[in-house]
């Protein structure tokens, strides 16, 4: 096994559907040694869990848990967060996860392939990590916006963020 950024980190995974908690403890453990990894199933849990430990990673779904009043409170504590979604898959949720701060926006259906993300999450500037996002999943956005000018119908530029962190 390599080394991953992951690797010692202190990791919260917020999703109400427990098989998908069960595949993201999954990935992560197999690529990372050391690192916690703490779930929640609710929007509240996840507060009291925020409220009480320090975070270097935040995975959050969008629906079910309250995840943009989540993703609020972790910017706030200057937390890198990862949204996952898989019904709030649309160009506008993209952009108001961006725009709200998050540091990637991950369709559920790419949970196999979720590490690398998540390390682009802890190793990158928002702005490098958005292009990565980008470069990487572009086509995939497009096949499931059913768009191809779907950033310039929402306005949707990575490169313009102004974050500090």
């Amino acid at each position: 096994m390599s080394n991953s950024a992951l690797d010692g980190k202190r990791i919260l995974a917020v999703d109400d559907e427990p098989d998908v908690l069960v595949i993201l403890e999954q990935e992560i453990k197999d690529a990372c040694t050391g690192c916690t990894f703490d779930k929640a199933e609710s929007y509240e849990e996840a507060g009291n869990l925020l409220e009480s430990k320090d975070y270097d990673l935040i995975v959050l779904d969008i629906m079910g848990v309250r995840g943009y009043d989540l993703l609020e409170i972790a910017v706030k504590k200057k937390l890198r967060v990862a949204m996952l979604t898989a019904h709030a898959l649309t160009p506008e949720a993209l952009k108001r996860s961006h725009d709200m701060g998050a540091r990637a926006y991950l369709p559920k259906d790419k949970l196999g392939e979720i590490v690398p993300f998540l390390e682009d999450v802890l190793t990158q500037s928002f702005e490098s990590g958005w292009e990565r996002l980008m470069d990487r999943l572009h086509v995939y956005f497009n096949a499931a916006f059913k768009r191809i000018d779907w950033e310039k119908e929402i306005g949707f530029d990575p490169r313009k963020t102004g974050r500090p962190y």
